[in-house]
C-alpha cells in the first residue's frame, strides 16, 4: 500500500481561514476585538529574522494586529524581562512569543516563566505545560508544534481513542507535550528517546508514530506497522549534490519506504512545518477572545459582616474587618494586574488606560448623593453613600461603586473628624483612608507652593534686572545656543510674537516676553497647608534683607481649597490637566492682562508633581464593595465633589456591551458635598456640564434632627454639646415645619429633570411617627420614593430598601437639562442660581464685584460657569435664616476666577478658605495603642 500524504499546508491554509473568519464574526458582534501579537526578536539571527517574518505575514492575512520588536544582542537579561513585563500589562495585547534561540547571557527559561501565562501563546509556560502535563490539567494554551501534530492527526480522521501510539524523542518543545496531548486523547503512549532499548520493537507496535528526534531517516520504513499514521517533525539537511544549494531536506523518518507501510504520512518539508505558525495563530485568537470574554465578568464576592449591638465605634467596627487584597478586589470589578498601581495591600492607584479600554462600553447608571441644608454635626450622606453601595453590590448583587472625596487633615483633626462614613457603613481601611492615602493632596500641596513661590521669586528678579539680562537668564546659551522652552512657545503665541528662536526678538519684543509685570494687588494665588491653622490667614513675606524690601501680604489657604485641587476635581485626562495647569491665573499684570502658570513657564513642572495624582485610588467599604477616592475640593470656593475621572471609570467598570446579556447595568454612587444647593447644584451645573455625563437620579439624605433644626422655635445645635431634648424626643410639629426645607431642595432637583429618592438616615431617637411624617412630605414634594435607612446599625443590609427604590428610579426616562446657558452675561448666572435655587429675590453686586465682572468680561472668562461661595447651613447667604427662606437679597462682596478649573466664584458674606479649630479639637483623642494601631478617629 501507499500511504496518504498529509498536506499540512492545506491543514494550516484551514486554520488560517478559520482563525480570519472567526475573527470577522466576533467583530461582527464586538467592533473593539483586535487580537494582538507582540513578538520580541534579540539579536539578528537571520534563522529568527525569517520566522518572524513568517509569523508577521500570517498574522497580517489573519487579521491579527501584530507588533514585532527587534533588541540588541547585548541587551542585558533585566532589560529582556522588564521589556516582557511592559507586554504582560499592556491590555491590547493579548500573545507574546520571544523568538528563540537567546543570546547565551540570557536564561531562556526565566524568559519564558516571565511570560504571563494568560498570554502566553507558544505554550511553553510552566503552568501550561503543567496543566498539559495533568490528568484533569486545563491549559490556557498547547505549544503550538505539538499541537499542530495532533491536528494533523486528526484531518487523517483516525480515532487516537485506545491506539497505540509510540513518540520518538522527548524534548520539551514537541516529543513531552506531545505524548501528554496523545494520553489526553486516550491514546496508550510510549516515549521514546536515545537510550530507550528496542526503539525498533516499539514502533512496530504504534498505530500512531510521531517521531521528532532530530535524527536524518532514524526511523526505517521497514518499522513501520502497517496502517499506521506518521507525522515527521524533524527537518535534517543532508548533502545532495543533485541540489542547487547541494543539500535537500529530509525528516526523522526514511520517508519513501515508511510511506509503503503507513495509511497516512507528513511529508518534509510541507508537513507538519505549515502548522506551527497556523497554531500560533489559533493561539492568538483564542487568548484574545478568552480576554473578551473575561472583560464581560464581573463578580463581587462580598465580605460578611458581623452585626453587634450596641454599635461600637467607627474605627472598633473597622479594625474588627478584614480586607480584601486589592488585586483581588481588582480582579472582581474587571481590571487587570496592569491597570492598578498597589500602595501596600488594600489600596491602590488605577490608570486611566482603563479609560481607553473600556471606551466602547455603555455608562452604568449614575447617582448623585445630597443632602438637605445640614446641621454642623452632618447628616450622613458619606454614610448614606457607603451604605447604599453595600446595599446594591453585597444584598442586592449588583455591580456599584463608590466615588467619594479624599479627606482633608483639616477637618479630620478639626471639629468634624474622619470621613469614612459611620458605623456599619465605612470605607477600610479607616485610618488610611483619613490620613495620607497615597499622597493626592501632598501633591496638591507641592504643586501650589511651588507656583506661590514661582510668583514672588519672578517678582522679585524682575523688579533688579534689566529687560536683557532677564531675557538672558530666561534663554541662556547652551554651547552657544539660544532656545526657548516649549512653554515659553506658549506664551510668544499669547503675546502674537510669531518667533521661534530667542535672537530674532526685537528689543520690545524682549520686553513684553521677559517682563510679567504682576500687579501685586491683584494677585489671588495663596500658599497652602493641609491643617486648620488660622492664624496663617494673613501674614506678611519678604522681610529678610535678601528680599531687598519685596514686601507683601498674602496668606494660606488649606490645601482642599486650592485651584489645583479643584482642577484635579475637573479634568478629563492627562493632557487635559496640564491644559488646565498652564492656565490657572494667578493674578494680573499692571496693563489688565491675566498672568498665567504657563506665562511664568511652570505648567510642566505642576503636571510633573501631579502626574500620579490624577489616578483615582481603589478601596472597598466593609462588606468589600469597591470605593473610588479622588480628589478633595473645597466644598464652599469649588465644586464640593469627587473627581469626573473617578466617576467615569465607575461608569465604564459598571457598564454594559451591546450583546452581552449578562452584563446588566451596575451603579456609580458619587457624593456631592454640603446641602444639595451647593454640592448638587454644582455637580449639575459644573461637573456635568463639564464632563458631559448624564445622571439618572439624585439621593437626597434627610434625617429627623436636621429638619426639627429648621423650625423656628427649635434650639440651636453646638458642635461638642449634648443635643437639646427636642432632637432625641418626639416632636411631629417641628418635623413638620422642618420638612419645607426638604421640599424645597426636591425641588430644586426636579428642575434639572431628574428623579429624587429621599433616604432618611435613621437615628436611635427618631420615632414611628416622625419618619412617617418626613416620607409623606417627601413624596407630597415630588419625590420619586422616600425610605427610612439604617445602614450605620446594619451594613447594607440596612439600606436594601433604599437601594431598590435607587434601582426604580434610575429604570425611569429623565429629561436632564442644565440651570443657565454659560453664554449669559455673568451677573445673570449668578441671578439665575439664587433666583431659582435659593428662592431670592435678588442679587446686590458690590463696587468690587461690578469691577470684577468687567475685568472677567474683557480677559475673555465671561463664559465660565458659576461655583457659588456661600455659607452651607442655609438657603441664603446668612447662616441664621433657616428652613426655605424668602424674600431676601444675596450680597455679592466679591468674585474670583479659578480659570484653569474652569468657573468663577462669588463670594457671598464672610467666606474663609482656611477654617480653624475649636477649642478642643478631635486630635485629642488621636492616638497609636501599644500594638502600633491608630486611635481616637471617631
Amino acid at each position: 500500500m501507499t500511504g496518504t500524504l498529509i498536506d499540512g499546508k492545506a491543514v494550516a491554509q484551514n486554520v488560517r481561514d478559520k482563525v480570519k473568519q472567526d475573527i470577522i464574526d466576533v467583530k461582527a458582534k464586538f467592533p473593539h476585538f483586535n487580537p494582538h501579537l507582540a513578538i520580541v526578536q534579540v539579536g539578528a539571527r537571520e534563522d529568527s529574522s525569517i520566522y518572524v517574518r513568517m509569523k508577521d505575514k500570517a498574522a497580517k492575512e489573519a487579521g491579527i494586529a501584530i507588533t514585532t520588536e527587534k533588541l540588541p544582542e547585548s541587551i542585558s537579561q533585566n532589560e529582556l524581562l522588564s521589556r516582557v513585563k511592559q507586554l504582560n500589562d499592556d491590555w491590547r495585547i493579548h500573545g507574546i512569543l520571544v523568538q528563540m534561540p537567546l543570546p547565551s547571557h540570557i536564561d531562556e527559561s526565566a524568559v519564558i516563566e516571565a511570560i504571563d501565562y494568560r498570554k502566553d501563546v507558544d505554550g511553553f509556560h510552566a503552568v501550561n505545560i503543567g496543566n498539559l502535563s495533568k490528568k484533569t490539567g486545563q491549559p490556557l494554551f498547547a505549544p503550538c508544534t505539538p499541537k499542530g501534530v495532533i491536528t494533523l492527526l486528526k484531518s487523517t480522521g483516525v480515532d487516537m481513542n485506545g491506539k497505540s501510539a509510540a513518540v520518538i524523542g522527548r524534548s520539551d518543545i514537541v516529543g513531552a507535550p506531545v505524548a501528554s496531548m496523545l494520553t489526553a486523547e486516550n491514546a496508550t503512549v510510549t516515549l521514546c528517546h536515545s537510550r530507550t532499548k528496542n526503539i525498533e520493537e516499539i514502533v512496530k507496535q504504534a498505530d500512531v508514530l510521531v517521531v521528532a528526534i532530530g535524527s536524518a531517516e532514524f526511523v526505517k520504513g521497514s518499522w513501520i506497522k502497517p496502517g499506521a499514521v506518521v507525522i515527521d517533525v524533524g527537518t535534517n539537511a543532508v548533502p545532495d549534490a543533485t541540489k542547487k544549494s547541494g543539500i535537500r531536506w529530509v525528516g526523522d523518518v526514511e520517508f519513501a519506504a515508511a510511506r509503503e507501510s503507513a495509511s497516512a504520512i507528513t511529508p518534509v518539508p510541507g508537513g507538519v512545518g505549515p502548522m506551527t505558525v497556523a497554531m500560533l495563530m489559533e493561539n492568538t485568537f483564542v487568548s484574545a477572545k478568552r480576554w473578551l470574554d473575561e472583560s464581560h465578568k464581573r463578580s463581587i464576592s462580598p465580605l460578611h459582616l458581623n452585626i453587634v449591638s450596641p454599635v461600637p465605634s467607627d474605627i472598633e467596627i473597622c479594625r474588627a474587618q478584614t480586607p480584601k487584597h486589592m488585586s483581588i478586589l481588582a480582579e472582581e470589578i474587571g481590571i487587570s494586574s496592569g491597570e492598578i498601581e498597589l500602595y501596600g495591600a488594600h489600596k491602590a492607584k488605577i490608570t486611566l488606560d482603563v479609560l481607553d479600554r473600556l471606551k466602547h462600553r455603555k455608562n452604568g447608571k449614575y447617582v448623585v448623593v445630597t443632602g438637605i441644608t445640614p446641621t454642623p454635626l452632618g447628616e450622613g450622606k458619606s454614610t448614606t453613600t457607603i451604605g447604599l453601595v453595600q446595599a446594591l453590590g453585597a444584598h442586592l448583587n449588583k455591580v456599584s461603586f463608590a466615588c467619594v472625596r479624599q479627606p482633608s487633615q483639616g477637618p479630620t483633626f478639626g471639629i468634624k473628624g474622619g470621613a469614612a462614613g459611620g458605623g456599619f457603613a465605612c470605607v477600610i481601611p479607616m485610618d488610611e483612608f483619613n490620613l495620607h492615602l497615597t499622597g493626592d493632596i501632598h501633591a496638591v500641596t507641592a504643586a501650589n507652593n511651588l507656583l506661590a513661590a514661582a510668583i514672588d521669586t519672578r517678582m522679585f528678579h524682575e523688579r533688579t534686572q534689566s529687560d536683557k539680562a532677564l531675557f538672558n537668564r530666561l534663554c541662556p546659551a547652551k554651547k552657544g545656543v539660544r532656545t526657548f522652552a516649549p512653554v515659553m512657545l506658549k506664551r510668544l503665541t499669547k503675546l502674537g510674537i510669531n518667533k521661534t528662536k530667542p535672537e530674532e526678538l526685537t528689543d520690545d519684543e524682549i520686553s513684553r516676553f521677559a517682563r510679567l509685570d504682576i500687579d501685586p494687588d491683584t494677585i489671588t494665588w495663596q500658599r497652602v497647608v493641609d491643617i486648620n491653622d488660622r492664624f496663617m490667614r494673613k501674614i506678611t513675606i519678604g522681610q529678610n534683607p535678601t528680599e531687598k524690601g519685596q514686601e507683601r501680604q498674602t496668606g494660606f489657604d488649606i490645601s482642599v481649597a486650592s485651584e489645583v485641587m479643584a482642577v484635579l476635581a475637573m479634568t478629563t485626562d492627562l493632557k487635559d490637566m496640564r491644559e488646565r495647569l498652564g492656565n490657572m491665573v494667578i493674578g494680573s499684570s499692571k496693563s489688565g492682562d491675566p498672568v498665567t502658570a504657563d506665562d511664568l513657564g511652570i505648567g510642566g513642572a505642576l503636571t510633573v508633581l501631579m502626574k500620579d495624582a490624577i489616578k483615582p485610588t481603589l478601596m472597598q467599604t466593609l462588606e468589600g464593595t469597591p470605593v473610588l477616592v479622588h480628589a478633595g475640593p473645597f466644598a464652599n470656593i469649588a465644586t464640593g465633589n469627587s473627581s469626573i475621572i473617578a466617576d467615569k471609570i465607575a461608569l465604564k467598570l459598571a457598564g454594559t456591551e451591546e450583546g452581552v446579556e449578562s452584563m446588566e447595568p451596575g451603579y456609580c454612587v458619587t457624593e456631592a458635598g454640603f446641602g444639595a444647593d451647593m454640592g448638587m447644584e454644582k455637580f449639575f451645573d459644573m461637573k456635568c456640564r463639564a464632563s458631559g455625563l448624564v445622571p439618572d437620579c439624585v439621593v437626597l439624605v434627610a434625617t429627623v434632627r436636621a429638619l426639627k433644626s429648621h423650625a423656628k422655635e427649635a434650639p440651636g445645635i453646638t458642635p461638642g454639646k449634648p443635643l437639646p431634648e427636642a432632637y432625641t424626643q418626639e416632636n411631629l410639629a417641628l418635623v413638620e415645619e422642618g420638612c419645607s426645607n426638604m421640599a424645597r431642595h426636591i425641588e430644586n432637583a426636579k428642575k434639572y429633570g431628574v428623579s429624587v429618592v429621599v433616604a432618611v438616615n435613621k437615628f436611635a431617637s427618631d420615632t414611628d411617627a416622625e419618619l412617617e411624617l418626613v416620607r409623606k412630605a417627601a413624596l407630597a414634594a415630588g419625590a420619586t420614593d422616600a425610605v427610612t435607612c439604617d445602614h450605620w446599625a446594619h451594613g447594607g443590609a440596612g439600606a436594601v430598601d433604599l437601594g431598590k427604590a435607587v434601582i426604580d428610579a434610575c429604570a425611569k426616562d429623565n429629561e436632564f437639562k442644565l440651570l443657565y446657558d454659560v453664554d449669559l452675561p455673568i451677573d445673570k448666572k449668578i441671578e439665575t442660581i439664587c433666583k431659582e435655587i435659593y428662592r431670592a429675590d435678588g442679587i446686590e453686586l458690590s463696587d468690587l464685584a461690578k469691577e470684577k465682572i468687567d475685568l472677567y468680561t474683557r480677559q475673555g472668562f465671561g463664559n465660565l460657569p458659576i461655583c457659588m461661595a456661600k455659607t452651607q447651613y442655609s438657603f441664603s447667604h446668612d447662616p441664621e435664616l433657616k428652613n426655605a427662606p424668602t424674600g431676601f437679597t444675596v450680597p455679592i462682596r466679591d468674585i474670583r476666577a479659578s480659570v484653569g478649573a474652569g468657573f468663577l466664584y462669588p463670594l457671598c458674606g464672610a467666606m474663609q478658605t482656611m477654617p480653624g479649630l475649636p477649642t478642643r479639637p478631635c486630635y485629642y483623642d488621636v492616638d497609636l495603642d501599644e500594638d502600633g494601631e491608630v486611635q481616637g478617629l471617631f
